[in-house]
């Protein structure tokens, strides 16, 4: 048995947090270090890092688990309340820059641009740019003081619907290419899905909800342990029995436990696992498949133009959705520049493809200069939109900022929690003690 694979998630771990706080100090995501690191390990730069069984499989998990953890961090009653706005704004969000995706995919395989495998390759690039993160909007919202706003709460209304059509996006696309079922049985695979998922969830409900009685509001170790359990499970049916991502699975599992009286204590256990081990492994590896020793003139060009497109269509889209619901023009602009950045979603859905063998790993560097040109660009243009903007429409019938910010205090929370056990564990010694037999 080699152990190689320890001095490899050494390596990761230890160029993802460095350059994580790098990129964090010039006021980008960490996100965009771990890939950095990725690429500089992988075979792309410095040739230290391969893809390996190992790494495969733990990335594999750690999207799961992101995935999971993004359903637990959806608020279903404010997805309900999002109203007119935040659902016109997503559903466009997602329509023209699928539309525009694909089509210029497919115009730059025709022009030899690129090489695609065909029809479903240019779908999943269209698919990729569907997705939006709003943890950058978010910020810089906070720093000019116009998250609280109308505009604001209408780009987290829309983030949140966004991530759940983005997905059934995935879901159709992935299951389509998963293998050579026709369009009618991949829908009906999909829908028998859902109803198992509904009946599952129903089930799963009444017994955390239960369980969590029994406790009489205590804290317990057990539920974080049973939501992975629940969360693996759900993975595993989706993929195994009716051909559909894991991820989809993972997602569905976050949500029944975003919907428990624990989900805030449980979603804070899952960090530490998430965000020492798991995530810095799938964003590296996501920098390591990236093919950059290919880029031609050719492909460099395509990357410029999908990142143009990503921005085009998503201010064109959630602009257009704006303005159906009577904002005025330069609202519309707002919300839609808002909705530009894109994220770990993106990465999750080229990762997702590469997995398939739909999306060539030539591919996947077009995707990482998009994903780091948004998270870079929407800041810039945010503050460009809002200057001169003085006017201040406050929405104080929202709960989504006040649940942006407990998101944002799960640290704190987890912090909070450890200091208990520890207080628990010192007491138990100290009864100990005081009673030997």
């Amino acid at each position: 048995m080699s152990y190689h694979f320890l001095l490899d998630l050494a390596l990761i771990l230890f160029s993802t947090k460095v350059l994580g706080i790098l990129t964090k100090r010039i006021q980008m995501p960490q996100v965009v270090g771990a890939l950095v690191a990725g690429l500089i390990l992988g075979p792309a730069v410095l040739d230290v890092l391969t893809e390996t069984e190992f790494l495969t499989q733990l990335s594999e998990l750690g999207v799961i688990v992101l995935m999971f953890s993004a359903g637990m961090g959806t608020d279903i009653q404010e997805l309900k309340h999002s109203g007119k706005a935040g659902f016109l704004v997503a559903l466009l969000g997602v329509i023209v820059p699928l539309i525009l995706g694909t089509g210029l995919a497919m115009a730059a395989g025709r022009a030899g641009m690129i090489a695609t495998t065909g029809f479903l390759e240019d779908v999943f690039i269209g698919t990729i740019l569907t997705a939006t993160s709003v943890s950058i909007t978010v910020e810089t919202l906070k720093e000019i003081g116009k998250l609280d706003t109308k505009v604001g709460n209408t780009i987290l209304a829309a983030a949140l619907i966004d991530d759940v059509l983005g997905l059934i996006a995935l879901t159709i696309v992935s299951s389509v290419a998963g293998g050579q079922d026709s369009i009618v049985l991949v829908l009906v695979k999909i829908v028998l899905f859902f109803l198992f998922a509904g009946v599952a969830s129903f089930f799963a409900l009444k017994f955390f909800r239960w369980l969590m009685a029994l406790d009489r509001g205590r804290e317990r170790r057990r539920y974080p342990v049973l939501a992975f359990v629940l969360c693996l499970a759900m993975a595993y049916c989706a993929e195994e029995f009716f051909g559909v991502a894991d991820i989809t699975g993972a997602y569905v599992a976050g949500l029944v436990i975003s919907c428990t009286p624990k989900s805030t204590y449980i979603q804070s256990k899952f960090e530490p696992l998430s965000f020492l081990l798991l995530t810095p492994v799938f964003f590296a590896s996501v920098g390591i498949k990236a093919n950059v020793s290919g880029m031609t003139s050719s492909l460099v060009i395509f990357s410029i133009l999908l990142l143009l497109i990503s921005i085009i269509t998503k201010i064109i889209g959630c602009g257009l959705g704006a303005k159906l619901c009577h904002f005025t023009g330069k609202e519309s602009l707002q919300v839609g520049v808002g909705m530009v950045c894109r994220g770990e979603v993106a990465l999750i859905v080229a990762n997702r493809g590469l997995e398939l063998g739909v999306l060539s790993s030539a591919m996947m560097a077009p995707v990482i200069i998009t994903v780091v040109g948004g998270t870079i660009l929407t800041p810039i243009m945010l503050k460009l939109v809002f200057r001169h903007d003085d006017q201040v429409v406050s929405t104080p019938e929202s709960n989504l900022v006040d649940h942006y910010d407990k998101m944002e205090q799960l640290d704190i929370v987890s912090e909070s929690l450890l200091s208990k056990d520890e207080k628990y564990l010192k007491e138990g010694e100290r009864k100990a003690e005081d009673d030997p037999s």
